[in-house]
């Protein structure tokens, strides 16, 4: 006899492996593929789950599978956003950032946590299959570490001054219009994964989403390589900018005025002053973000997004100086 009861239906054949990966962003995505695709498909491990697995992600092998019945049309669909090794073995999917990665001189052992710090959330939502995560907390787990090694920075290299001049050198350090500057020279938006809406509307090129997705960028650094690696990668940017600080003294307004820059501009070929206007806002209560437009005379010459009124009002004057010409050259 069997131990199998009798009426019961037989059992089918177990599912099949048809994906491998370290990265448990992938594994979501290659799920999210089959799924979008009606084939249902199950991600397994050798290890319990956990509540943040981001942070140990890479250190276990994730299984996906699907029913044995449908695995080699889950084979064709992979194979079509794969790379095979000549082996024929299951690989990561193709990794677009080699570039970016020599940009940054940091080389990721888990490249999902990089797609998943430059996916913007427009991405997301347009996503039906609901494997693709937006980078939201990845900013503000980069904030967090981007704060940590800059005020640990000012305390090393200005010993001699107070809690008040280094807040303020900090704030310019952390500033949205720095990080967005940062995230230009690093051609940041160039691979920024954005929704349709969003890639029309400019978004590559758009401060506030630039200085989230550096921030983003440096989190996923720290989940992939640790503190130690996040800071190299800080240090490395912001050696400039510190130099600029020192040069300049921490009693100097080192951060870029746009405002000021602007209204004298204006002023001195007797245009008046500029006005500005909230056109705009986004996102939750606690990450809204602000689109400000600058007016000259009757007509709005530029406008820009910030996460609060003051830096979109910063960053539009500084798009209504490169319009009118009087921007840096």
């Amino acid at each position: 006899m069997t131990g199998h009861p009798p009426g019961a239906p037989e059992p089918g054949p177990a599912p099949a492996v048809i994906f491998r990966t370290n990265s448990e962003i992938e594994a979501n995505v290659v799920r999210g593929l089959l799924d979008a695709h009606g084939i249902r498909a199950i991600v397994t491990s050798d290890m319990t789950r956990t509540v943040f697995p981001l942070a140990i992600s890479g250190q276990w092998e994730l299984r996906v599978s699907v029913a044995a019945v449908e695995a080699d049309e889950a084979k064709r669909l992979i194979e079509s956003h794969r790379q095979d090794m000549p082996s024929g073995q299951v690989v990561h999917l193709a990794d677009e950032f080699v570039a970016l990665e020599a940009r940054i001189g940091y080389r990721f052992h888990d490249v999902g946590l990089l797609e998943h710090g430059l996916t913007h959330r427009s991405r997301a939502h347009e996503d039906a299959s609901g494997g693709v995560f937006d980078n939201e907390s990845m900013e503000f787990l980069g904030d967090a570490v981007l704060g940590l090694v800059v005020a640990d920075r000012l305390f090393r290299d200005f010993p001699e001054h107070d809690e008040g001049r280094k807040s303020k050198l900090k704030a310019w350090l952390v500033s949205a219009p720095t990080l967005g500057g940062l995230a230009e020279r690093l051609g940041l938006g160039e691979y920024l994964l954005l929704g349709r809406g969003e890639e029309r509307s400019g978004g590559r090129r758009k401060q506030a989403l630039l200085s989230d997705a550096y921030e983003a960028l440096i989190a996923a650094i720290y989940l992939d390589g640790g503190v130690d690696a996040a800071r190299r990668f800080i240090e490395r940017e912001f050696a400039e900018l510190l130099v600029r600080a020192r040069e300049h003294g921490l009693d100097a307004d080192v951060s870029a005025d746009y405002k000021s820059a602007l209204q004298e501009w204006l002023q001195a070929r007797g245009l008046g002053l500029p006005r500005y206007r909230v056109a705009g806002q986004t996102g939750p209560d606690h990450r809204k973000h602000f689109e400000v437009e600058v007016w000259v005379g009757g007509t709005a010459v530029a406008k820009a997004e910030g996460r609060n009124k003051k830096g979109a009002a910063q960053m539009a004057a500084r798009a209504a100086l490169e319009v009118l010409g009087g921007g840096e050259k």
